[in-house]
């Protein structure tokens, strides 16, 4: 099919039009950089028009679409958002959206880069100029003279002509020489300094900035606020706080200032004001503090300027937000950063902890849940506990059920899916948005009565309220825990066997927030325990049980391991017992005893099964999550339901 590129489109980029979206050609895609440490993945085009050529980048979230193979070689694009910067004295087009037209194409024309265009008709239009102006005419004329007398001479001199040689009229070889005026190279000395372009930075948006960039300005809306924080290291003490940027476009990043820079600015910067930010640099964002969809950061200067805009932007939102729903939670990553809203049902009061680095902080527990039919746990930290915290319980207690959403809150597999909040969390009471509209229409009608299980802690996947019932051979046969997460299940099973060597390791007692830190800790040389984890030393360890045991039923048996927990309901000991007993007390006839009056018991196991990587070696790994004696009424009855059901179908 015939393709018709938009005519002098990249002329026309040069020159400053960013609204004509024009249809363009791919001639090279270049990918460099990689997501390793702080660099960034970026790719390099080279746009044609079919005449012209110019250098492009594509913002960072289009990289996607050269991975998927939509933007390749010969591909015709048409450009939605784009600006044209100067980078480092070149002019490059950075593309903010795009849309493949054609994917495949030949390439179009024979085109040249823009300068080799503009150099080639610059010196045509300057000789036809030339020669159209009577006075240059003139002049040139008595140069060529000069050179004809000139030519005479040498002519008139004998020359040596070469076997095989044309002779040839030294006239015909010559090709006249048009020469500009003579001008004197400029002087610059005594005329003081050069001025400098004080004109006001374009505005871009913030998914365009990149550290190439000369002058830049963004306009954004303040939507967090850090705290002040004070440091201290090898170069002395220091002070630091961070805020963050929302523009109209959705693009957000994260500014941050260091010590006198901190004077000027931490006053000015308030939540939801909207402001013009200039002349700061861009560094790779420290993604382990900062969770924002960006892969720059903004460090302020002593030549940084932050003004306010007196006038409301409306195109600018308040906030954004990216809900997830509460069932999502269960499938999303450890550490992970997301937004979730739902409908606080309980409140726990607040309780005190006691940090690891000695300070003390409360902790506050409270649950959500939404149309999902879920519930997650939401474990508030330090100040949220008395502000938003007190309010929810004060509203629950008095009969009302809040509306919260929850921006930027940490993910925690510990003991199934909760989230936590961390510096960064902001909580929304019955905000006004329309997901909690929907979320207060489904709750008052009907939802307050709907029944919800919990992804968090005490009820997990494998519980009695969605119990899932397995053989030990349906493990290997479905292929249990081999795809990306684990499968919590339940297994009526008897203990045959208990591996005796290192039932137990010896662990760090102290506490993290509101959980023991539980690494494994080693002697010294004073004697002391240490934990690498902790950088401390103690007197005195704890012991954790890490027992493999092989369980059977009627159609095979398996390894698992048993924790804590578990471990001390099947062996009716704890582990420091147990370890005392057999290596101090040397008491081997009491230690056989427990462990045999263990074999051959029955239990309902809740076991979690993940395959993981040892070494270089997938290796599938069962964890017992509960062990309970076998209620032989309760398991009656489940054995006559399942009857029941088979005889439906």
């Amino acid at each position: 099919m015939a393709v018709n590129l938009t005519p002098n489109a990249i002329a026309a980029i040069n020159e400053g039009d960013v609204n004509s979206k024009p249809l363009l050609q791919v001639l090279e895609v270049k990918v460099f950089g990689t997501n390793s440490g702080n660099r960034q993945e970026r790719c390099r085009l080279v746009l044609s028009d079919g005449v012209s050529t110019q250098h492009a980048m594509l913002a960072t979230q289009l990289n996607d679409r050269v991975k998927a193979g939509s933007i390749r070689r010969g591909s015709i694009i048409q450009l939605i958002e784009y600006i044209c910067s100067n980078i480092q004295n070149r002019k490059i087009i950075v593309v903010l959206n795009l849309e493949t037209i054609i994917p495949d194409c030949q390439i179009i024309g024979n085109p040249r880069t823009l300068t080799e265009s503009n150099s080639t008709a610059n010196t045509t239009a300057s000789t036809a100029s030339a020669y159209q102006n009577p006075e240059h005419l003139r002049a040139t004329g008595n140069i060529m003279n000069a050179r004809s007398s000139s030519l005479d001479v040498q002519s008139s001199r004998p020359t040596v002509q070469a076997p095989g040689q044309i002779k040839t009229n030294s006239m015909q070889s010559y090709h006249p020489m048009v020469q500009p005026p003579y001008q004197p190279p400029p002087n610059y000395r005594g005329h003081g300094a050069i001025i400098k372009n004080e004109a006001p930075a374009h505005i871009v948006p913030i998914a365009a900035l990149n550290p190439y960039q000369g002058r830049w300005a963004i306009k954004a809306r303040v939507t967090l606020k850090g705290d002040l924080r004070r440091y201290n290291n090898a170069r002395g003490d220091g002070k630091v706080f961070s805020f963050d940027l929302l523009d109209s476009d959705g693009g957000e990043i994260r500014v941050t200032c260091f010590n006198a820079v901190v004077d000027r600015f931490y006053d000015i910067i308030e939540v939801g004001k909207v402001y013009v930010i200039s002349k700061g640099s861009l560094k790779p964002a420290q993604k382990n503090f900062n969770h924002l969809n960006n892969a720059w950061e903004i460090f302020l200067e002593a030549i940084s300027t932050v003004d306010l805009c007196p006038d409301e932007d409306a195109s600018i939102p308040k906030q954004q937000f990216s809900f997830r729903s509460i069932n999502e939670i269960e499938f999303a990553e450890n550490n992970a950063i997301l937004d979730v809203i739902g409908i606080v049902i309980s409140v726990n009061p607040s309780t005190p902890i006691l940090r690891k680095n000695g300070m003390e902080t409360l902790r506050r527990i409270l649950n959500l849940k939404d149309e999902s039919g879920w519930s997650v746990e939401l474990t508030m930290w330090g100040d949220f506990c008395n502000r938003e915290g007190q309010k929810l319980q004060d509203m629950l207690d008095s009969g009302l059920s809040p509306v919260l959403a929850v921006k930027a809150g940490k993910v925690s597999d510990f003991s199934g899916k909760s989230i936590g909040t961390i510096s960064a969390t902001q909580l929304f009471i019955n905000p006004d948005f329309p997901e909690a509209h929907r979320l207060r229409r489904w709750f008052d009608s009907g939802g307050r009565n709907t029944a919800s299980q919990s992804i968090s802690r005490e009820v997990t996947p494998g519980g009695p309220k969605n119990e899932i019932r397995k053989l030990v051979s349906q493990i290997k046969d479905e292929g249990l825990g081999r795809s990306d997460r684990p499968d919590w299940v339940t297994i009526k099973a008897t203990v045959v066997f208990i591996k005796t060597d290192n039932f137990c390791y010896t662990a760090c007692p102290l506490m993290i927030g509101d959980r023991q830190c539980n690494k494994k800790v080693t002697k010294s040389g004073d004697t002391r325990w240490q934990c690498d984890r902790c950088n401390q030393k103690f007197e005195e360890c704890d012991y954790r049980y890490l027992l493999q045991v092989q369980i059977q039923d009627h159609t095979g048996l398996t390894w698992v391991t048993a924790f804590q927990e578990s471990a001390e309901e099947m062996l009716g000991c704890s582990a420091k017992e147990l370890y005392f007993l057999r290596y101090e007390e040397e008491d081997d006839a009491r230690f056989s005893e427990i462990i045999k009056a263990s074999l051959f018991k029955q239990y309902l196991f809740r076991l979690k099964i993940k395959e993981e990587l040892y070494g270089d070696e997938q290796r599938l790994k069962i964890a017992v999550v509960k062990a309970d004696r076998v209620d032989y009424a309760a398991e009656s009855r489940h054995l006559v339901d399942l009857v029941a059901r088979k005889n439906q179908l």
